[in-house]
């Protein structure tokens, strides 16, 4: 690691460098329509996405990993046992469910409100402006940015990818390996294999855990107090009320991270279904 910030450090200081960093500084210039801050319902929305993406990972590893499930859920509508999934699986498709509904939302809201230019690209500069920010990332001479106004153009592609990309991706291949697909529907499995949709979903997942852990220490090392007020206080300022208001909503998580057995799980499966042990 060293050596290539040491690397990207002799690379940055060569002149035909220096003059591109001065064309590109890291990030492109909004439409003049584009609104300033980040609003209330981002905020929300942003810690809804976090809050079931987290549980949405914790149970598909379970899931992944559980061979031999001790607890089963069967819907009401089920005739003879059909349906029938483990309870970890039930959770995890409800997550799945909770999500999408929260990114239907999102994404409705963010073309509504105009909040779409921050997120998706709208010049081609978006891809040299990326470049200039990410070399100065790894020479650790860090891009001066302010996100309560824009976001430099590496973060606009990471955005845009995740969003418009990955989510749907996600969404898909889930939908494909869920209980809602048809089963007899023999041309549109021919069309639509289970295989690909399995080959694709879990690497979709791991690109998630990726971006979350190099989002969350972006934001941490970049300016944490007026980074977390600018997405859970709603405020351009430094001071301690967004982080505290991130601090509860973490402790929701961890709380919902540990909830997440069967125990808790059961009385809540069976307002929807039957709960059983085989």
């Amino acid at each position: 690691m060293a050596a290539l910030v040491l690397a990207a450090r002799w690379f940055v200081s060569l002149d035909d460098v220096q003059d591109f960093l001065a064309t590109y500084p890291g990030e492109s210039r909004l439409p003049d329509t584009a609104s300033v801050g980040i609003p209330g319902w981002l905020g929300w929305q942003h810690y809804f996405n976090t809050f079931f993406m987290v549980l949405i990972i914790r149970t598909g590893w379970q899931v992944r990993t559980d061979k031999r499930p001790r607890v089963f859920w069967t819907p009401r509508w089920s005739k003879n046992g059909g349906g029938k999934v483990s309870l970890s699986l039930w959770f995890h498709q409800s997550l799945d469910l909770l999500w999408l509904i929260n990114g239907l939302v999102f994404v409705v809201l963010l073309f509504a409100t105009g909040q779409w230019m921050r997120v998706v690209p709208t010049g081609w500069d978006v891809f040299p402006n990326a470049g200039s920010a990410a070399l100065q990332y790894i020479s650790l001479d860090w891009p001066t940015e302010n996100g309560w106004v824009n976001y430099n153009s590496l973060q606009v592609l990471a955005y845009f990818l995740t969003i418009f990309i990955a989510a749907p991706l996600a969404a898909i291949t889930g939908v494909r390996m869920s209980g809602f697909w048809p089963k007899n529907a023999s041309r549109l499995n021919e069309f639509y294999p289970l295989e690909w949709a399995r080959a694709v979903h879990f690497p979709v997942m791991l690109y998630f855990v990726v971006f979350i852990v190099v989002h969350v220490t972006l934001v941490m090392a970049t300016g944490a107090l007026r980074n977390l007020n600018h997405m859970y206080g709603g405020q351009d300022a430094v001071n301690w009320f967004g982080f505290w208001v991130f601090f509860g909503g973490l402790v929701l998580i961890v709380v919902g991270w540990f909830a997440a057995r069967p125990p808790v799980l059961a009385p809540v499966a069976q307002l929807f279904g039957k709960v059983s042990g085989r």
